[in-house]
C-alpha cells in the first residue's frame, strides 16, 4: 500500500468544468495511456460521463456533469449536486479545470455556485488543474491566485498535447496530502446535509436583513416624510406668519390713511363752518336770497344734463322745438353756475363721483364741492335715471353720509331723469316707485320719501301742470324741483325754529296724480339761507 494507503482506497474526483475543457482533458488522457500499467475507459452513468483512470494498479474515476453556457445557476448547481450523488461509494473529492491557466467569468461563476451549494468546505478537497496544451497566459489572475491560496496551493498543470505519468502522478501525490490534511474521508454526505443547513439559515438570514433593510429604508423613508411635511408645516407656519403681519401692517397704513383723509375730512367741514359763521355774520341782503343746491349721483345718471337744464327753465329760457342734447362728457371736477330767478340767487353745483371703486371718498372733491357751494349748502338734489338702479347706487347714500354726515338724509330731495322720445306719452311717477326694486323704495323712504320726475327730452309741456282734487277746488300746483327745493329750506324742524325737513311726500297730498312734467318758470321765495349744518 503506497501514498499513507490511499491506493487501497477507490477515488472519486468530481469534475467542475465546461464541456470545451472535458473534451479536452478526455484527448489528453487518450494521447497518453498505451501500456498496460495504465489502463482507460469512459462510459456514461444517466445523464453523467465517467472516466475510470487506473494508473499502477490504483483505481481513479472522473464523474463529469455536462455544463453549458446557456445553463442557469439553478440548473448547473442541480446538474453538479447530481453528479456528486452518483458517486455513492469512495472517497470524494472536487476538480476545476481551465484553459492555458485562464480563470475567467464562467470558471468564476461555477465557483460560487460550488461553495453556495457545497459550502466553503467544498473548497477545502478543490484541487484546480491547468490544461497547457495551446495558449497560455502569462501571468496568472489575482482571482485565480486568491483561489488557490484558498485551497493550500493545489494548482497543478498537464503541458504538451498529451498528459504524462509524471504529470498524472503529480496531481495524484497532490490529491493525497490534501486527503491527509483535511480528513481521509473526502467530502461527505454529512458535509453536505450541513451545507444545505447552514444554506437555508444563510437564506433565512440574508431574507431577514433584507426585510430588516426594507424595514429601515421604509422607517428612513417615513422620518424624511415626516420632517419634509414638518419643515413645510413651519415653512408654511412663517409665511402664515408674514401674510399676517404684512395684512397687520396694510391694514394699519390704510387704517392711518382713513383717520388722515376723515381728519382732513372733519377739518373741512369745521373750517366750511367757520366761513359760514363768517358769511352770516356779516351777511347782506343778497347772500341771504341764494340758496344753494349740490347735484349728486353717479356717473351717467344725468347730472349734468338735469342742471342745465334747470338753469336754463330758471332763466326762462324756452324752446319748443329742442332736440334730445348728446350724451354730456363726463364731469370730471365740480362746477359752480348760478342764474336769477324772481330776484333771488339759485346756486348749482355740478359734481363727478366723490368717491372711488372702492367705496374712499375723494377729499379734494369733496373739498372744492363744500367751496363752491357757499353760502350753502341748503339742499342736495341725488340725481337718478328711470329705469336703472345698479348696485352702486343702492350704496349710493350710505357713501354719501359717511362724507356729509348722518343728516344728509334729511336734506335731501330724490330727482329722477329722463328723455322720452314719446310727448304723448304720461307715466305716473308714484307707480314706477311703487313697482321700484326694494332697495330704490328704501332709499326714497330714507330721503324722507320726497322724490321728483324731470324729462329733459322735449319742452313743450313745460308750462303745463298737473290737475289735483284733493276735495278742495282745483287749482294749479307748483310742482318744480324749485318747490321741492323751497320746501325743504322752509319746513320747520319739530321743536326747533331752525330750517327743517318734510316728513311727507312733496309733490302734493294726493301724490298718486304725479306725472312726469316739464318744469315751469321757477318761483323762489323768501327761501331762507340756514344750512344743514350747525354752527
Amino acid at each position: 500500500m503506497s501514498h499513507n494507503g490511499m491506493t487501497d482506497m477507490k477515488q472519486t474526483m468530481v469534475v467542475v468544468s465546461m464541456e470545451e475543457e472535458w473534451s479536452s482533458f478526455k484527448s489528453l488522457l487518450q494521447d497518453s495511456f498505451g501500456d498496460k500499467s495504465h489502463q482507460l475507459s469512459f462510459r456514461s452513468l444517466g445523464p453523467n460521463q465517467v472516466c475510470d483512470v487506473t494508473m499502477d494498479g490504483r483505481l481513479v474515476s472522473l464523474h463529469y456533469a455536462v455544463l453549458k453556457q446557456d445553463m442557469t445557476e439553478e440548473g448547473t448547481s442541480q446538474a453538479v449536486d447530481s453528479c456528486f450523488k452518483s458517486c455513492a461509494h469512495g472517497i470524494r473529492t472536487f476538480l476545476l479545470l481551465i484553459q492555458g491557466g485562464c480563470y475567467t467569468k464562467k470558471e468564476r461563476r461555477m465557483i460560487e455556485m460550488l461553495q453556495a451549494h457545497f459550502g466553503v468546505e467544498a473548497l477545502k478537497y478543490l484541487t484546480v488543474l491547468s490544461l497547457e496544451g495551446g495558449t497560455v497566459v502569462d501571468v496568472l489572475d489575482d482571482s485565480l491566485l486568491e483561489l488557490i491560496n484558498v485551497c493550500d496551493g493545489r494548482y497543478c498543470r498537464i503541458t504538451g498535447s498529451s498528459a504524462t505519468s509524471d504529470e498524472l502522478g503529480t496531481l495524484l501525490e497532490m490529491v493525497d496530502y490534501m486527503l491527509t490534511e483535511n480528513g481521509a474521508g473526502g467530502y461527505t454526505e454529512s458535509m453536505l446535509s450541513e451545507a444545505k443547513r447552514r444554506t437555508t439559515e444563510d437564506t433565512a438570514m440574508k431574507i431577514l436583513r433584507q426585510k430588516v433593510q426594507e424595514a429601515e429604508e421604509k422607517e428612513q423613508a417615513f422620518n424624511q416624510l415626516v420632517q419634509q411635511q414638518e419643515e413645510r408645516r413651519v415653512r408654511e407656519a412663517k409665511e402664515l406668519k408674514s401674510k399676517h403681519a404684512e395684512e397687520r401692517r396694510k391694514e394699519a397704513a390704510e387704517k392711518r390713511q382713513y383717520e388722515t383723509k376723515r381728519e382732513s375730512l372733519d377739518e373741512a367741514v369745521r373750517s366750511h363752518r367757520a366761513m359760514l359763521q363768517l358769511q352770516m355774520s356779516t351777511a347782506n341782503d343778497e347772500d341771504v336770497r341764494k340758496t344753494s343746491v349740490i347735484l349728486l349721483g353717479l356717473s351717467g345718471s344725468g347730472k349734468s344734463s338735469a342742471g342745465n337744464f334747470i338753469l336754463e327753465r330758471a332763466g326762462n329760457q324756452y324752446s319748443v322745438d329742442e332736440p334730445c342734447r348728446d350724451d354730456p362728457q363726463p364731469t370730471m371736477a365740480c362746477e359752480r353756475k348760478e342764474v336769477l330767478a324772481e330776484g333771488s340767487r339759485l346756486i348749482l353745483v355740478d359734481t363727478p363721483e366723490l368717491w372711488d371703486e372702492d367705496g374712499t371718498e375723494n377729499l379734494e372733491l369733496v373739498k372744492d364741492c363744500l367751496a363752491l357751494s357757499l353760502p350753502g349748502p341748503h339742499v342736495f338734489l341725488l340725481v337718478l335715471q328711470v329705469g336703472r338702479f345698479t348696485q352702486g347706487e343702492s350704496e349710493m347714500l350710505g357713501h354719501l353720509q359717511k362724507i356729509f354726515g348722518r343728516e344728509f338724509a334729511e336734506h335731501t330731495v330724490v330727482l329722477f331723469t329722463r328723455c322720452d322720445d314719446n310727448l304723448h306719452r304720461a307715466q305716473r311717477i308714484n307707480d314706477y316707485v311703487a313697482s321700484a326694486h326694494a332697495s330704490l323704495q328704501d332709499l326714497i323712504r330714507k330721503c324722507g320719501s320726497r322724490y321728483y320726475a324731470l324729462n329733459v327730452r322735449n319742452s313743450q309741456n313745460a308750462l303745463s301742470y298737473p290737475q289735483v282734487v284733493d276735495g278742495s277746488p282745483a287749482g294749479r300746483v307748483d310742482l318744480s324741483v324749485c318747490a321741492r327745493v323751497r320746501a325743504v329750506c322752509s319746513q320747520p324742524r319739530s321743536g326747533s325754529g331752525h330750517p327743517g325737513l318734510l316728513s311727507s311726500h312733496l309733490a302734493c297730498e294726493n301724490s298718486s296724480q304725479v306725472i312726469f312734467v316739464e318744469l315751469p318758470p321757477l318761483q323762489i321765495k323768501n327761501c331762507p339761507t340756514k344750512t344743514m349744518f350747525k354752527t
